[in-house]
């Protein structure tokens, strides 16, 4: 078995105009100094990467590479989130979603979608260039708006919407296959990849690519109600990511998963700081031991009502508290009595001639 690595956080809920928070030497020393032995580093905040020139230029890569180091610290991944997103934008939110895309960009789908292409094939690059194994990115989505069957959805719309979405991200996952990295998709409210049967409908038509893996949040599946804990058992061979993440769910007579059009805070499905919410850390640190999963266990702090300094502090030592040391021999091997085959039959009151 492997022991995970950690505790990591993800930089972009913490990136901002004011140091430490406005350059990756600053925001790295904060991490280190908070107890962090790694960092995810959001490629969109071009403070702390310029994407581009690590796809182009190894000695910049290495530069990066060398400012993290220099904190004691690992680049765990690249994320793509929002590049990741305008690969498929259905038109119902492209004013939303203009906003993720370079200024010049803004109005036009077409030049939008084929810039997020683009940046999703400089992301393989700069992640080999990097040293990296794996990447974090969103699906986009196409059918979402349709994700309640209300008025009926006509027949093939959703099997289109599907078969589109395999169309775009092929090349893709072609790219990070040729770069060596595992692509990964976050499952998460707004993309067509929400959960464990669409991630399936959409492997099915990527032929079952092998770089097609997931990043596991266990909180995206508490406000869905999905059991977390059987989706990393059914999904095991595919979970090269980890964000610890922590949420709750509180329905009432008024609301339930939907949330009623409320703020995160006046929702009944809200995310908390790691240790404030509902999700069964120490299940689920147990199962990935078991499961052999040797990546980062890296902090997302996402909190309606928590200070976001606070939470990476103290997320930092839960998690380092949470992730299991593996044991290299069986808790009962002294009592191993030494039997061999022979034995075996004997105990089972067999002969050893039949």
């Amino acid at each position: 078995m492997k022991t995970i690595k950690g505790p990591a956080i993800f930089l972009a809920q913490f990136a901002g105009d004011v140091a430490p928070f406005n350059s990756l030497d600053g925001i790295c020393q904060w991490a280190a100094s908070l107890g962090y032995k790694g960092v995810q580093i959001p490629t969109w905040v071009s403070s702390f990467i310029d994407l581009e020139k690590a796809a182009d230029s190894k000695t910049y890569a290495d530069e990066v590479k060398g400012i993290v180091q220099s904190h004691g610290l690992e680049i765990t991944e690249l994320s793509t989130h929002l590049q990741g997103q305008l690969v498929a934008v259905h038109p119902a939110y492209d004013t939303a979603f203009d906003g993720f895309a370079p200024s010049h960009l803004r109005g036009n789908p077409k030049a939008r979608q084929e810039w997020a292409v683009q940046t999703m094939l400089r992301a393989a690059k700069a992640s080999q260039n990097l040293g990296l194994n794996a990447h974090v990115t969103f699906s986009g989505g196409l059918a979402w708006p349709f994700v309640y069957p209300w008025p009926q959805r006509p027949a093939g719309l959703v099997e289109e919407a599907f078969d589109e979405l395999a169309r775009r991200w092929t090349p893709i996952l072609n790219a990070f296959d040729e770069a060596g990295v595992d692509l990964c998709y976050e499952l998460h409210a707004g993309e067509d990849l929400h959960d464990g049967v669409t991630y399936e409908m959409f492997l099915e038509r990527v032929n079952n690519h092998p770089r097609a893996n997931l990043l596991f949040d266990p909180s995206h599946f508490v406000l869905q109600q999905l059991d977390y804990l059987d989706f990393i058992d059914i999904y095991r061979d595919r979970i090269k990511m980890f964000h610890v993440k922590d949420a709750e769910f509180n329905p009432s007579g008024r609301q339930g998963i939907y949330g009623g059009f409320q703020s995160w805070v006046n929702r009944a499905g809200r995310f908390r700081s790691i240790g404030d919410g509902q999700v069964d850390f120490p299940a689920i640190f147990a199962k990935m031991a078991a499961n052999d999963f040797g990546g980062w266990a890296v902090l997302e702090w996402e909190c309606a009502l928590k200070h976001p300094e606070d939470g990476a502090r103290e997320g930092a030592e839960l998690i380092k508290n949470y992730i299991i040391r593996v044991t290299e021999r069986t808790f009962d091997d002294f009592a191993d009595a030494g039997t061999d085959a022979a034995a075996n039959r004997r105990m089972l009151g067999l002969s050893a001639h039949t």
